[in-house]
């Protein structure tokens, strides 16, 4: 009885109704009616498919925002002209209409075994084996752009024997309705639509042949076909090559396709890619950058990370100003221990020994400050190089104005009835140095708790590299730093210029004033040479500028006393001094 109820479904042929329901929709599709129905799989949209976690119902979950390639909708396009212009010629398909269904892969696996089932069972709804609604001759499928998009859908698709063309074989073997094999040679991808047109051409052709089941002594040498015992396949010597729609080969990575003008869509010319973009695909319509932390390599084709650099000691311009800076220090030291060892020798007491040790410990504070601009900058390092060198330099300058108002008020004062007796002595210098010194610290202060220095990553100094630095945060606080030891350095420059005159006894004026001199036209050369400069460049130049400047009072002030110290000590009594003093005036 129940094989008698199924034959007599099968001759009324009741169709089967099957569920609607689609588990995991399909946002795209292109389906038109026909005879045979080419299939397509294309690669135009791109989602963001979330994970299914079975918490809820899957087709409840949104799509995130598609992107969508507008270059790859020719494909689309391609395989809907070649199919009208078939059905329009009816030299090729007589009494025969082509039709087709395209779907998109969405560059996601679970989407392309998705959109495969559907090619192979669905007209209007879908269910998997079953053949629901009108039926649908699927011949063929075409697709995809991608290996790894094909070797997905060929899992399905060989399972229910239908022939497949991809344009990543260069012998592309399928499989006809029947489970024979076809083969053929195809040299290239066909991009335009008279390509895919003759492809399908000789697919229609060549199953409508295989179809009758049939050997043809008529055919032109080569054509004829040959029945083996479990292949069909074309004659070797046939090795049909489909004809190419383009006017010139591929753009290759490092250069971009423009349009030639004048000529058909398809023609194009290769532009190289300027300077600091790149392409990495075959045909692309314009070139772009790299991310700020990579650089184009030589044949802009990808990109590679920048290095971060920075001015280190074991480079050769950080170590000959390590190796200065540590030269001077050590100088320093040797020179204030000189001073110490000899303190009760007249030459020292003349210059007061206290102003003397004052500047000397300044001048190594800012040999040392050096290290500061040499280190890697970090957050501690950025924060301390610029307002301890400006400390320093500060107390350094004030103690050399200190010295010239001291050596200046102390002759005044030896004139007889003079008001500036109450002003010799310690008080005086103690007030200038401390007065100069706090001014600095306060503005140094003010800039560090406003807007203090960072470091930073410098991208546009250099193609290559990513130079690490410190950000200062204002520029007017530094200009401010600077500044007022600028106008330090004047006013010291210009009372010991007045006082060179004064008796050398007890007189450093003169010293002073070419220390004063050069300290000047060391920083007036800095400001250019600075702003000019990027990046190890800059630091550099200010790591000199303070060697310079430190150097030029050092030499300046002390070394002709160390000289007589050390070389002429017989010149170190008050006898000596006093016979300066007279010979002088």
């Amino acid at each position: 009885m129940i094989l008698l109820l199924l034959l007599f479904l099968v001759k009324k042929r009741v169709s089967l109704k099957c569920p609607a329901t689609d588990t995991i929709p399909v946002p795209h599709e292109w389906y038109q009616p026909g005879d045979f129905i080419i299939g397509g799989m294309v690669s135009h949209i791109v989602y963001h498919f979330y994970e299914i976690q079975f918490k809820e119902h899957p087709s409840l979950k949104p799509y995130d925002l598609p992107l969508v390639i507008t270059k790859f909708y020719q494909h689309i396009l391609a395989l809907a002209f070649a199919v009208k212009e078939i059905n329009e010629d009816s030299q090729i398909l007589p009494n025969i209409t082509l039709g087709f269904h395209i779907y998109d892969s969405y560059y996601s696996p679970r989407m392309t075994y998705r959109t495969t089932l559907d090619l192979l069972f669905k007209s209007k709804e879908f269910v998997p084996n079953y053949k629901c609604d009108s039926q649908k001759n699927l011949m063929a499928i075409i697709g995809a752009l991608a290996s790894d998009t094909s070797s997905h859908m060929a899992e399905s698709i060989n399972m229910y024997k239908i022939p497949q063309f991809h344009k990543f074989l260069q012998g592309i073997s399928f499989n006809n309705s029947a489970g024979e094999k076809v083969f053929f040679t195809h040299k290239r991808e066909c991009s335009g639509g008279f390509d895919i047109l003759n492809m399908i051409t000789f697919l229609n052709r060549s199953f409508q042949r295989v179809g009758v089941g049939k050997l043809d002594p008529s055919a032109p040498k080569g054509k004829e076909l040959y029945i083996d015992e479990d292949l069909i396949v074309w004659h070797p010597a046939f090795n049909q090559v489909l004809p190419i729609s383009l006017c010139n080969d591929y753009c290759s990575p490092g250069s971009w396709k423009k349009g030639a003008e004048g000529k058909e869509f398809c023609c194009y010319d290769c532009v190289p890619c300027p300077e600091g973009k790149i392409s990495n695909l075959n045909d692309m319509d314009d070139c772009f950058e790299c991310s700020e932390e990579l650089y184009p390599n030589k044949e802009k084709k990808g990109c590679i990370l920048r290095s971060v650099v920075f001015l280190t000691f074991g480079e050769t311009l950080g170590i000959a100003l390590t190796s200065t800076d540590l030269c001077f220090f050590f100088l320093t030291s040797w020179v204030l221990g000189t001073f110490i060892k000899h303190r009760d020798t007249p030459i020292v007491k003349a210059n007061n020994r206290t102003l003397t040790y004052t500047l000397l410990v300044s001048l190594l504070l800012c040999f040392l400050s050096c290290f500061f601009f040499l280190s890697q900058p970090g957050q501690v390092t950025c924060l301390l190089r610029q307002s301890t060198f400006g400390i320093t330099f500060s107390a350094a300058i004030s103690t050399v104005l200190a010295k010239t108002i001291t050596v200046e008020v102390a002759f005044m004062a030896t004139k007889p009835g003079s008001p500036m007796r109450k002003w010799v002595g310690k008080r005086l210098a103690f007030s200038t140095v401390l007065s100069c010194f706090l001014f600095q610290v306060c503005i140094c202060a003010l800039w560090l708790s406003t807007s203090p220095p960072f470091p930073e990553l410098d991208m546009h100094s250099e193609a290559k590299e990513m130079i690490l630095q410190c950000n200062e945060g204002s520029a007017t606080f530094l200009y401010c730093v600077l500044g007022y030891m600028g106008i330090l350095a004047i006013a010291s420059f210009t009372v010991a210029f007045l006082a060179r005159k004064l008796p050398a006894s007890f007189n450093e004026a003169k010293f002073i004033t070419f220390s004063m001199l050069a300290f000047c036209s060391v920083w007036v050369s800095f400001f250019p040479a600075y702003l000019s400069t990027k990046g190890k460049a800059m630091v550099a130049v200010e790591v000199f500028s303070i060697l310079s400047s430190s150097a030029a009072l050092l030499g300046c002030i002390f070394l002709p006393t160390c000289y007589i110290i050390v070389f002429r000590p017989e010149l170190n009594h008050r006898e000596q001094l006093i016979k300066r003093n007279s010979y002088n005036m």
